[in-house]
Parts: C-alpha cells; structure tokens; sequence
C-alpha cells in the first residue's frame, strides 16, 4: 500500500474514530501499531519536525481564578494549552507514518511586545506555526508586528469582530468562532422557536457592549424585534443598586426571551428565574452559543472529551477547542501535501481542498475572504447541548454554514 494512503488512514485514527466504523476500525487500529513499532513500508528513517508556538499572557484576566466562583457559561475553563497538547498526542501515530514529528513550545509574556520578542526567538528556532491565547487588543498588535514574515497565526480566543473586519491579517487565522457568529446563530434559534422580540441587557465593559451590538446586527439580519435595550451594573454604591436589578431591569414591555451581554458573568447568573416575566435568559448564562461543550455527544466528541478531560483534570470548553483544532489543521496539512514546505503549507491550509474533522458533523476549512474557520456553532445550556447551528431552514447560496458570521458580501476585510 502506498504510504500516502498509509497516511490518510491513520489520519482518520488521529482525528479520533468512531466505534460506529465498524469493520474498519480493527484494521485502522493494527495500521496505528504497524506505525508505532516502526513497521510501516518506506517510513522515513529520520522524521522532520514541524514545530508549534503556544503564546499567551502571564497576567491574562480572563483566567483570574478569583472569579471562578461566579464564571458564567461563557467564560473558558482554564488555559487552551490543553486542546493543543491533545491534539499533537493524537497526531504521532500520523507523524510517524509521514516522517514528521510535532512537537509544541509554550511562550509567556506580559504583553504584546513581550509576544512578538517570544515570537522572533522561536522563529529563529523553525517554529513557523504559532496558537496565540490573548484578549483581541493583543492579538491585533501582534499580527500587525509579525505581517510578512514565514509564519501563520493561529488566534483560539478573541472573539472580536473587528479582527475578522477592519483589523484582519492575511497571516491570521480564527479557530474561535467571533460575536457574530454566536450572535447568528442564537438568533436562528430564537426565530426556529418564534421567540421574536427580546430584551436585551447590556454591562458595562468594553467586550459586552461588543457582544451586544453583535446581537442587534443578527436581530436585523434575521428579523427579531428588541423590545428594549437597558444597561445594568453592579455596585456597592447605594445610588446604582436599581441598575442592578434584575425585577427592575426586565419590568415594562412584553417580550419573548432576555439576551444578556456579559463577559464578566456575576451579573448574568443571577438573572435566570429572578425576570418578572417567565421568559429564557440567552446569551451570556441560560442558553450560550459556543464552539464547544462538553456534553456534545455526537460524532465522537465523547472520546475527545475524555482525552483533554485525562490531560488537563477538567472539562473542555471552546477555546480549548480551538487550540485542538488548530493543531490538527496544520497536521492535515502535513499530511495531505506529504510534508511539504511551509508555503505549501500555508497555502493548503487556507485553501477550499482541505477538510478537518472537528467532531461537530461538518466538513471544516477557512474563509479565504476573513481566515474564520467555518464551524458549526452549539447552543448549550450548564449540562446539555439543545441544538446545533446552522439552524435547518436557513440556507446559504454555497455553504450554510456561512449563515454565521461575516459573509464574503459583508466582510470589511482587505489583506
């Protein structure tokens, strides 16, 4: 069998097999071996390796674990180094078949220049692929630094628009889904369920107001009404406590479900079963929009979440996700071009031939027109998945999944 075939098929363990394939898997399993003992016909002898950077702040604010206590379902569950780890394990019986070895370094700094300097050392070094964990503000800094060198940037949790708008990269790339393809795809829910007019509460930070016109833009787009639009906040200032409750901040109007926009998460916990209406809370708490969640149950995803559950000690959350699938990109792409160099590369990552196994029941690939890897997006509550979007009945001229998010007519976005 020729080695190239050899390694599509052990891709296929790689990106995890289903117990449903049946008569195959045996054999898939008895390749995997055949890999690991060094059996496989015409493996090279000596592997070439393909590097990754994992970047992230020190001091990053969305891991204070002083805020545990209160972390709403939109918030990550810890550090995404995790999904990435996962990843480069399921990928050595793949390397091994192909002649590559991966192999992951992990770089802190305590801001984007710190990042950038992380960046040229480990460059120096033939890192050319790198995962960067930081809040939109850095990550837009450090691509803009690095534009124009051999390398591609891979961004696993910023969820700001404007880095698939205005401050897009041609040497970025998105495996985290943006605010407005969480936002879309709530609001496919909301009319699957004719749900039409929601009051929508937005905090006071910089991230909820981002997710809260999010939310009025996917309105627009698919016909929701927004009975209202109140800002709350929390304070132990005795002259702002109304604007932090709840009965009086869902009072007035009639309307069909609460959509709340905070990034922070104390004040959204507190909102479902306190409205004075009994109506779903979506958005930040209730019901979320994610590109992950633990209790997806389908094609797969029960063993990949017992993998990172084994690595990092807890449950996988969405930028975790997207660190894993990043990883596995670049791997398909190893394989595919039979380790080609890092253009060929590059261009095969971003190009329409490439299919990822993301667990989710779609083929993925990237957005030549933004780099946003088209996704399925999971609507999920604390325990369970509720639905997956795109929602059906809402179509798409060549791909459905381009219902979420920015459509090549309405990217902004000039590399």
């Amino acid at each position: 069998m020729p080695i190239r075939h050899i390694a599509r098929r052990l891709a296929a363990v790689a990106g995890g097999i289903r117990l449903a394939a049946g008569r195959r898997a045996p054999a898939l399993a008895a390749l995997a071996c055949a890999a690991a003992a060094g059996l496989l016909p015409g493996a090279p002898a000596h592997a070439a390796q393909v590097k990754f950077g994992f970047l992230e702040l020190g001091r990053d604010a969305r891991y204070d674990e002083e805020k545990t206590y209160f972390r709403s379902l939109s918030r990550p569950l810890g550090r995404p180094v995790a999904g990435a780890e996962v990843a480069l394990r399921e990928s050595r019986f793949v390397g091994q078949a192909v002649g590559a070895e991966f192999a992951l370094e992990r770089a802190q700094a305590d801001d984007a220049k710190g990042l950038v300097e992380q960046i040229g050392k480990l460059h120096a070094a033939g890192v050319r692929f790198f995962l960067i964990d930081a809040p939109g503000a850095v990550v837009a800094q450090v691509a803009q630094a690095v534009r124009g060198r051999e390398l591609l940037l891979f961004n696993v949790s910023a969820a700001d628009d404007a880095l698939r708008q205005e401050q897009c990269q041609p040497n970025l790339l998105h495996t985290i889904p943006n605010h407005a393809m969480q936002a879309d795809a709530m609001a496919q829910y909301l009319v699957s369920r004719k749900w039409r007019t929601v009051l929508l509460l937005e905090g006071p930070l910089p991230d909820d107001k981002l997710v809260a016109a999010a939310f009025e833009n996917a309105a627009r787009r698919f016909g929701l009404k927004i009975a209202d639009k109140r800002a709350f906040l929390l304070s132990n200032d005795p002259r702002q406590r109304d604007q932090g409750n709840v009965g009086l901040l869902t009072a007035g109007p009639d309307y069909d479900a609460v959509f709340v926009a905070d990034t922070d998460g104390e004040f959204a916990r507190s909102v479902p079963y306190r409205t004075v209406r009994p109506r779903p809370v979506v958005g930040s708490e209730g019901l979320v929009a994610e590109a992950w969640h633990w209790a997806w149950e389908r094609h797969g995803a029960p063993q990949l979440n017992s993998r990172l559950e084994k690595q990092a000690s807890r449950r996988m959350a969405s930028p975790d996700w997207a660190a894993w699938i990043a990883v596995k990109a670049v791997v398909e792409a190893v394989v595919r071009t039979n380790g080609g160099d890092f253009r060929t590369l590059a261009k095969y990552i971003g190009g329409d031939e490439i299919t990822i196994d993301g667990f989710k029941g779609n083929r993925l690939g990237f957005r030549p027109w933004d780099g946003q890897l088209r996704q399925p997006v999971l609507l999920a509550t604390h325990n369970a998945v509720i639905e997956r979007a795109p929602i059906q009945g809402f179509l798409h001229q060549t791909n459905n999944m381009d219902t979420l998010g920015f459509d090549r007519r309405d990217s902004r976005c000039k590399f």
